[in-house]
């Protein structure tokens, strides 16, 4: 099978994020049709209104995309577009800059022998691909009730005394109990205390389902003793105020094991004190079960991996098709159940993303397909991913002012081993599943981590489009969904460079190699000499691939080097082909040739040249 890729090459400073996933031939005369599919809804000045999922595609814009009239609306996840013939192509990183339409540009096909991935590399012995939400953890906070001055205001809107709050809450509890246990009869069901805080309470429901079966309902009520936000009354003697105070106590909570028609087994955490935080749990893998049943589509499910579906095109689709509004009526409709306080406080849950985990499963034909791939990527990666790497595959910056923790590790389980990339409350991690499954996941406990540009509310009022910390409402689904998804595609894609050893020796070659501008020579680099080592380390730091770089980037972090030095080592990496300069200005991009030439430096480097000196050294 051919397969051509071909890239968008812009050179605006305006911000627009795109990934092919088609191309057509450069060969053909007329326009070339290639499906776009936009990553993140970083629009920017194209004239994205920020709500909807659209982007309506004006000016220079619509000239650059279409040639139609303004106002065609674009599909953030797919839509065919076509392209006038006269644009250029080359290879760029994932981040693009809109060009203007006046700019002349040509084609040109740009081969995958380069850059083709492990996908491309291992057809024969992959059956299919899918990406989707794996666990999805929600909270449920009660308006006003989930902070201290929220609930003194309503206590004392409702003339109840703060030091009473114990006694407003009691009935309240009081009356959860009885519902969890008009549930349990209704159902025919007992409800199980956990005495033992290390017992695990899936592995108590996995039990009772292998007896009851998977038909819709509820499974079981289990009830534990854990921790859970309180407040404490308190009087200020110094202002005369009384007031509640934030407080942390234990208390019962019930734990609501249900099979959901369209999500599969969900649970919903209630306690039994006030303020009533819920947590919701479901798993996508679930969800996307039920809907290959419903659409007739014979899958194979282990645990949380599908290690076989008739048509894998639709079952993405299928998978990328999640109602938030459809989820937002299922989470009201189970707190109303479980948790009938509510009715008599007369609020409403707002519901808000806790932790989540999105997975893409390439699924193998069997364990010996997968087994020495795994084995290769894994080992090599451990040593190849830096901490630049990382903030790279999460779309962020790596600066000086970043504390939190950053770093790889390697764990070998049970079910085989694991690498994790870690940077704050993201990470991303690859592992294998039953021998069959490559999976490539990205996980975070705080969304707020990742970014995006979107309307920005002022406190007078007024809104600003800027990049701005994702919302944390599980409407922000959508956009956390594209942002995770290009993380595990970058990741893929850099591991796919660390396994192809052919491509890696074709790449090195023509580095190290002397090029001519046709007025002069530059020499090759060398990935053993201090200076060159220092110089390409420099070009993959994490904020050069995201927002480019200029001159005096590299000299602040190459100190040693005088002015005309930096400007010798541009024009040098420039006629490498390592770096490209953005239109008529002095900022560059790493070109995408340039960044794996130096994964693969980096990998003969540092996990085959060195370690074979260390140990003949020590031999």
């Amino acid at each position: 099978m051919c397969i051509t890729r071909q890239v968008l090459e812009v050179v605006r400073e305006q911000q627009l994020v795109l990934e092919l996933a088609g191309g057509a031939s450069s060969d053909a005369e007329e326009s070339a049709e290639l499906l776009f599919c936009i990553a993140t809804t970083t629009f920017g000045d194209v004239g994205w209104d920020g709500r909807s999922g659209f982007a309506q595609v004006g000016g220079q814009a619509k000239a650059l995309f279409s040639g139609e009239a303004s106002g065609v609306p674009i599909d953030p996840e797919c839509e065919l577009v076509r392209l006038p013939p006269d644009l250029e192509f080359s290879e760029i990183p994932h981040r693009f800059l809109l060009s203007d339409a006046s700019v002349p540009c040509r084609r040109r096909e740009c081969s995958l022998a380069a850059m083709v991935s492990i996908l491309e590399r291992h057809q024969n012995r992959i059956v299919g691909v899918v990406s989707c939400w794996d666990r999805v953890v929600l909270h449920g906070t009660l308006p006003g009730f989930g902070h201290s001055a929220g609930m003194t205001s309503y206590l004392k809107a409702h003339g109840i005394r703060i030091f009473d709050y114990t006694r407003f809450a009691e009935p309240l509890r009081a009356q959860i109990r009885s519902n969890a246990e008009r549930l349990a009869e209704e159902n025919g069901i007992e409800i199980q205390f956990l005495r033992k805080s290390n017992l695990r309470k899936e592995a108590v429901v996995k039990k009772l389902l292998t007896e009851r079966g998977n038909k819709p309902g509820l499974v079981c009520i289990l009830s534990a003793m854990e921790a859970c936000q309180s407040y404490k009354p308190w009087h200020d003697k110094n202002t005369h105020e009384t007031f509640l105070r934030p407080d942390r106590g234990k208390c019962v909570h019930y734990y609501f094991y249900f099979i959901d028609p369209k999500y599969g087994l969900c649970y919903l955490r209630v306690p039994t004190w006030c303020p009533f935080r819920l947590q919701f749990y479901c798993n996508g893998h679930n969800r996307l079960a039920a809907a290959l049943d419903k659409a007739d589509i014979g899958y194979d499910l282990v645990d949380n991996a599908f290690v076989a579906i008739d048509d894998f095109d639709r079952a993405q689709k299928l998978a990328d098709g999640l109602d938030v509004r459809e989820l937002h009526n299922l989470l009201d409709r189970y707190a109303r159940k479980c948790c009938p306080v509510i009715k008599q406080l007369g609020v409403g849950y707002h519901w808000s993303i806790m932790q989540i985990e999105y997975a893409t499963d390439i699924v193998f034909r069997d364990r010996n397909a997968l087994a020495p791939l795994y084995e290769a990527i894994s080992r090599t990666a451990i040593h190849a991913v830096k901490p630049e790497h990382v903030a790279t595959f999460l779309s962020r910056r790596l600066t000086g002012n970043f504390s939190a923790e950053l770093g790889n590790d390697f764990n070998t389980r049970i079910q085989g081993t694991r690498i994790r990339h870690h940077m704050g409350p993201a990470t991303v991690k690859m592992y294998d599943k039953f021998g069959r499954v490559l999976r490539i996941e990205t996980t975070t406990n705080d969304v707020s981590f990742f970014k995006h540009h979107r309307n920005v509310e002022h406190r007078d009022g007024s809104t600003t489009f800027k990049l701005a910390p994702l919302k944390k409402s599980i409407y922000s689904l959508r956009d956390l969904r594209q942002l995770v998804a290009a993380a595990n595609r970058r990741y893929l894609e850099f591991i796919s460079a660390l396994e192809d050893p052919t491509v890696g020796t074709k790449i090195l070659d023509k580095i190290s190699k002397p090029e001519h501008d046709g007025t002069r020579t530059y020499k090759g680099f060398n990935f053993f000499s201090y200076d060159d080592r220092d110089l390409l380390l420099a070009l993959v730091r994490g904020e050069h691939v995201i927002t480019g770089f200029r001159h005096r980037d590299i000299q602040r972090q190459l100190p040693r080097l005088s002015s005309s030095q930096t400007s010798r080592h541009l024009k040098r990496m420039r006629v490498h082909g390592l770096i490209k300069r953005i239109g008529h200005r002095y900022k560059y991009y790493v070109t995408e040739f340039g960044r794996r030439a130096v994964i693969t430096g980096l990998k003969l480097r540092e996990t085959f040249v060195l370690p074979q000196l260390a140990s003949s050294a020590t031999a």
